[in-house]
């Protein structure tokens, strides 16, 4: 046998294990594994509990091992798309092994969490493109509806993936707060207007239908992270635009809340050249975002000053931007630009900035440290500013709980090459 052909069906079966363990036992039927070969029986044998439990038993560590896997991978892909020098694409890739092993205690406790948690719901399927899905974290008592968070991932437009959001929404899940995290194609797959179509259609999806989950429609926010702040940005526009020249939408800007956007980019004029520099090539940039003649259309900073969409400002929502100051990754000028930009014309919108951090301290290394989170915190207060009862629980919420040491959580921040 060919030694390619004889890793195939382990290789498949990682690649099914990391959209979720659900789908796979639910197309395959599987009840029992010895290692990574399953043994293949009627189908729906696992919907049983005792089965179910079995299963989690032997199947836990090659998942999380594969979930973490494929985040290594991901990384190390978004490296090769953007460093091609043979020695700085080592050293950074030695980088990312070493950050997410630094980091591996809290990601297999949020791994399993995502896999095995009865309070989430795996890739549902939203739209007919690949991709097309999106999880939910559920409060474990939402007997009447409660606030719902749909959030958009970062990932450089290349290795964006709906899991990677699974941290913040088991602890806004706390705050009994729904999170509908949000999977869209990436590059090469899709460029950068099948991400805004994704995005958008993942939107609409929540909106029409998140009632039937325990969510309330008239308290929906929209947050993204890096490139998902980014691409989520450009849905929002694009859809005010739509709705103040009276086009038919299958969603409204009216139901989100508030947006808030997390240490993203909102100019490509001004990032094209920091990017570069930083690894991702311009060749590569172009390509994702569909030549510099796109660079309008998709730069939210740049298009809200255009006076032909001026009449689309009165529908945006509150916005409130996050960013930490010594983000090298899209310096924290990303978002004040933006800011002066939607005030200037008139709309509502905030920027808070956090000294010192970094583009992982905010979405990573703070919320595995457990305790008081600033953002967490500020964020929470917003969803839940009229709600009295909910801030009287969230005052009373005990200190979240600590996932990784601080020593490792250091020393990552020290070898991170974000």
């Amino acid at each position: 046998m060919n030694p390619i052909e004889r890793w195939v069906p382990y290789l498949c079966l990682a690649a099914r294990l990391s959209t979720g363990v659900k789908p796979c036992f639910q197309e395959f039927g599987m009840v029992r594994a010895v290692g990574l070969v399953v043994v293949p029986t009627t189908r729906g044998a696992v919907d049983r509990p005792e089965n179910s439990r079995q299963v989690a038993r032997i199947l836990s560590p090659a998942i999380l091992a594969t979930l973490l896997l494929r985040l290594i991978l991901s990384l190390a892909l978004a490296s090769l798309f953007s460093d091609i020098s043979g020695y700085r694409w080592m050293n950074r890739l030695f980088a990312l092994a070493c950050y997410a092993m630094l980091l591996l205690p809290g990601f297999l406790q949020v791994g399993y969490y995502y896999f095995f948690s009865s309070q989430v719901r795996r890739s549902i399927v939203y739209g007919d493109q690949p991709r097309n899905r999106l999880d939910l974290f559920l409060p474990t008592n939402n007997a009447e509806q409660v606030p719902v968070v749909v959030f958009v991932t970062g990932g450089a437009w290349i290795i964006g993936y709906k899991a990677w959001g699974s941290l913040l929404g088991r602890q806004l899940a706390e705050r009994n707060i729904i999170v509908a995290c949000i999977d869209y194609r990436n590059f090469p797959q899709g460029t950068i207007s099948d991400m805004v179509n994704d995005v958008s259609e993942g939107i609409s999806f929540v909106c029409n239908n998140i009632a039937d989950y325990g969510g309330d429609p008239k308290r929906i926010y929209l947050m993204g992270q890096s490139a998902g702040a980014h691409i989520s940005s450009c849905a929002v526009l694009e859809q005010t635009i739509k709705e103040s020249r009276g086009e038919s939408t299958s969603w409204s800007v009216s139901q989100l809340k508030a947006y808030f956007g997390l240490s993203g980019g909102y100019n490509l004029f001004n990032l094209v050249d920091h990017f570069h520099n930083r690894g991702l090539y311009r060749s590569i940039f172009l390509s994702i975002m569909e030549g510099e003649e796109s660079f309008e259309q998709f730069s939210p900073e740049v298009r809200i000053k255009d006076p032909c969409i001026r009449d689309a400002v009165s529908f945006l929502p509150p916005i409130i931007l996050f960013h930490g100051t010594s983000d090298y990754s899209i310096p924290s000028d990303a978002s004040k630009t933006f800011v002066d930009a939607l005030r200037a014309v008139g709309a509502k919108a905030e920027l808070i900035l956090y000294e010192g951090k970094t583009h992982t301290d905010l979405f990573l290394q703070d919320p595995l440290r457990g305790g008081k989170d600033d953002l967490f915190d500020h964020i929470v207060s917003v969803i839940h500013a009229d709600d009295k009862e909910a801030l009287a629980n969230d005052a009373m919420a005990p200190p979240r709980k600590r996932l990784v040491p601080e020593i490792l959580l250091r020393m990552a921040g020290h070898i991170s090459p974000f």
